[in-house]
């Protein structure tokens, strides 16, 4: 949806997906959306260079989230929640109940 302003699908996919689950890393998105991991990462250096993604080191593994001194964070994240409210209901699901552990055993469902 906002590929043509964003100059990419893989930068909204990229900006959609850490807005969902506030921080990410390369492989998690694109396994996420059934990419591969180079577009990922380059769209992720190029928004930690331009100032809207901040990244930091857990073991071995980059986790990215949005820059909370980026000047037009607020605008982008009302944006980027403005255009999920067009995706299909399938999508909006998926992009916001991404579970990161599995459920506890005897929890009922």
């Amino acid at each position: 949806m906002l590929s043509d302003l964003f100059g990419s699908k893989n930068r909204e996919r990229v900006l959609q997906f850490i807005l969902a689950n506030t921080q990410g890393y390369a492989k998690e998105i694109a396994d996420f959306y059934d990419s591969s991991v180079d577009p990922i990462q380059k769209q992720l250096e190029r928004l930690e260079l331009a100032g809207v993604l901040v990244s930091q080191t857990a073991g071995r593994t980059r986790l990215f989230r949005f820059n909370p001194r980026y000047p037009f964070r607020e605008e982008l994240t009302a944006l980027l929640e403005k255009a999920r409210s067009y995706y299909s209901p399938e999508e909006q699901e998926r992009l916001t109940l991404c579970r990161k552990r599995p459920r506890r055993k005897g929890k009922p469902l």
